[in-house]
């Protein structure tokens, strides 16, 4: 989390009720890249449109670099274009009649000729379209329009870079490509870039810090890390692919999830609590007929064994106690230990890596 005592680099806290829908989000992050993270209709779009100035919170404050943009209260509302935001949507907005060159130009006005041609040539360098800025966006590839939306976006001081979605409509070496461009902006500009995603591997590889979005709510706001490995609540670990959430009892001798005793790292308070735990956590050891099982292990058989790439996902049903459960196991892990030939194993739920959270009331 940012320190208290220091000025986060974007700190937004608003209301906004836009028809039956309410929005009511809040987070604060560094000098880094914040993703906004959930299902279509979550409010993520929306969020960066008022943060853009786009959109008008009917409460709250909005801040960047220091500067307060937003604030209901105090009577503040600076216009878009005094905000120095740079915004990258997903249909992208180039200008089709206009050339490469132009398209990154737009904005530069208030610049003489000079300085508008130096600045230009410095961002078409920056994103590697030397030869391109003579050509229209019809004919230039989908990933170099992309960078031409980047660079205009940067053309004027930007306090922040604003992203919706922009590689949603791109394969996935240019998604790859151009998410390396994002980290070349970050360390370049030095300036907070906020990327909103429904892609949750896009949100793990682009964000420092990740906010969870859902119903116009932030459900978590934290380090990427806390996020995947500590949800807050069995909502956030749903969203956020957890596969394998139990309902457990925790009583003085300890934590029971369907019949299984559980050691864990974390000690929930007595009552019933969720645990999860990622399937690409769980352990699958060879069954050793008559050794005694360690500690949060049980024995399940494999139903069903699916093969996704470079790993597989295999669902087990416990033989006694314990759990069904999800697990990934890379191909070659997969391999040496023959899983296509057994179908019954030693599950194991490793204490560190079982997470209790809340039941929701």
């Amino acid at each position: 989390m940012t320190s208290p005592a220091a000025t986060p680099a974007v700190d937004v806290s608003i209301r906004l009720a836009l028809g039956a829908f309410a929005l009511d989000v809040e987070f604060a992050a560094a000098n880094e890249t914040v993703v906004l993270f959930g299902h279509s209709g979550s409010g993520k779009s929306l969020t960066l449109a008022a943060i853009a100035g786009l959109r008008r919170p009917d409460a709250g404050r909005i801040a960047v670099g220091g500067r307060t943009w937003f604030d209901r209260e105090r009577g503040i509302d600076v216009p878009p274009q005094s905000r120095g935001v740079g915004y990258v949507v997903q249909q992208l907005a180039l200008f089709p009649h206009l050339s490469v060159a132009e398209n990154i130009e737009y904005g530069l006005g208030a610049l003489d000729r000079p300085a508008r041609a130096a600045r230009v040539r410095a961002l078409v360098e920056l994103f590697a379209l030397g030869g391109l800025e003579g050509r229209t966006p019809g004919q230039i590839s989908g990933g170099q329009q992309q960078r031409v939306a980047l660079a205009r976006a940067l053309a004027r001081p930007t306090a922040v870079l604003l992203l919706d979605e922009p590689f949603s409509a791109l394969d996935e070496s240019l998604r790859r490509d151009l998410r390396g461009e994002l980290g070349r902006i970050r360390a370049t500009h030095g300036i907070p870039l906020v990327f909103v995603t429904h892609d949750l591997r896009e949100a793990y590889l682009l964000g420092d810090r990740v906010a969870v979005l859902d119903s116009g709510r932030v459900l978590q706001s934290a380090p990427r890390a806390e996020v995947f490995e500590r949800p807050a609540s069995r909502r956030v670990a749903e969203l956020t692919g957890v596969a394998n959430i139990f309902r457990g009892d925790v009583t003085a001798a300890g934590t029971t999830v369907a019949g299984l005793h559980l050691e864990m790292r974390e000690r929930p308070p007595l009552g019933p609590v969720d645990l999860a735990i990622r399937a690409e956590r769980c352990v699958l050891r060879r069954l050793d007929i008559g050794e005694p099982l360690p500690p949060n292990c049980y024995v399940a058989t494999i139903a069903e064994d699916l093969a996704f790439g470079n790993t597989h996902t295999l669902h087990l049903v416990p033989e006694g106690a314990g759990p069904a459960i999800e697990i990934e196991v890379a191909s070659r892990p997969y391999d040496i230990l023959g899983v296509a030939t057994q179908r019954r194993w030693i599950v194991e739920l490793p204490a560190a890596d079982l997470h209790p959270m809340p039941v929701a009331p």
